[in-house]
């Protein structure tokens, strides 16, 4: 009996055929390309990167919008720098979200990771800025109810306590997370950092973020997180205190913080009612770590160090805001 293999000889006009066909079908790299502009990012890319005059010689950067793409990509899927390069000359729909054509050449994983030690945390801090302000433009964000909430994001794990890192080579020392700190969340155990982040109510962008060490009680940092434009916050019990209820009441926010029950105190039915309707609007910043988690596999990091967690994190959150643009089908501007 034969079977069907496909052909034996094919040509140009073959591979034409198939691109033609793939291209015909959308995928989430091409719904991007579609309702999102990225050359709104090229002007704050050029400022932050800062190349120079590469024309008296010497070979020329990568176009800094093409390897914003590719770090999306990179996030997206969850890959290494080495696979990250792999995948995007294996992959048309890749090439295609990238504006690059079979035989043109892609950036190694030298040139990606060079990118991100270039652009560093507080670049991608404005990247993500930059994103929400062109949001609130178009009426996606503004003022009215907020959330937040912290999630982990785990790190590789050390087995060397803090207090014997000084003795470690530098080789050594290299492979641990100095900056990393252990946390315990009921039965759970993570070592890493902690996304600390705020989003607005009706369309569950994220608006602004803070990293720190996976210890840090998240009430802490909620001042960072707070603006002028918040009127309401909704927030766990785990931030409900006495500063935080003066802090609200200092910047005229309405507190929609739930109610905290004590061993001797516990709350009242009344308490336990209000309690489940406000949680109807914060369990909205669930989706957005949800999402994270299972789509983008953003709990967790390879990199090691506070300041690559930071622009880590802060790719994750951009990456969320970018494909939650896609899912409320905004047309590009």
């Amino acid at each position: 009996m034969k079977f069907r293999k496909g052909k034996e000889q094919s040509g140009l006009f073959d591979l034409i055929e198939r691109m033609e066909e793939l291209s015909s079908r959308v995928g989430p790299l091409d719904k991007l390309n579609e309702q999102i502009d990225f050359e709104n990012f090229r002007e704050k890319l050029l400022e932050i990167l800062d190349y120079g005059d590469h024309e008296k010689g010497g070979r020329p950067p990568w176009d800094p919008v093409l390897m914003l793409k590719v770090l999306i990509i990179q996030r997206y899927y969850n890959l290494s720098e080495e696979e990250t390069e792999f995948q995007i000359l294996d992959r048309f729909s890749f090439q295609r979200f990238l504006g690059l054509s079979v035989g043109d050449g892609v950036p190694d994983k030298n040139t990606i990771w060079d990118f991100k030690q270039r652009l560093g945390p507080k670049g991608m801090k404005s990247l993500f800025e930059l994103f929400v302000d062109l949001l609130a433009e178009n009426g996606l964000v503004g003022k009215g109810g907020k959330i937040v909430d912290a999630s982990f994001v785990d790190a590789p794990r050390r087995r060397v306590a803090a207090e014997k890192l000084d003795e470690l080579s530098p080789k050594a020392r290299s492979h641990v997370d100095g900056d990393a700190r252990w946390a315990k969340k009921g039965k759970e155990t993570h070592f890493g950092y902690k996304n600390h982040a705020k989003c607005d109510v009706a369309s569950k962008f994220v608006e602004t973020f803070a990293v720190t060490s996976a210890e840090v009680h998240d009430s802490n940092v909620l001042e960072e997180l707070l603006d002028d434009n918040d009127q309401y916050l909704y927030a766990d019990s785990a931030y409900k205190s006495a500063q935080n209820d003066e802090l609200l009441r200092d910047r005229k926010i309405e507190n929609m913080i739930h109610q905290k029950g004590y061993r001797n105190r516990p709350l009242t039915r009344f308490q336990k009612k209000i309690n489940r309707l406000k949680s109807k609007a914060r369990c909205r910043v669930e989706h957005i770590f949800g999402f994270q988690a299972n789509s983008l596999g953003a709990d967790w990091i390879r990199t090691i160090g506070l300041e690559r967690a930071e622009f880590q994190i802060g790719l994750s959150n951009l990456v969320y805001n970018l494909c939650r643009y896609g899912q409320l089908g905004a047309v590009k501007k």
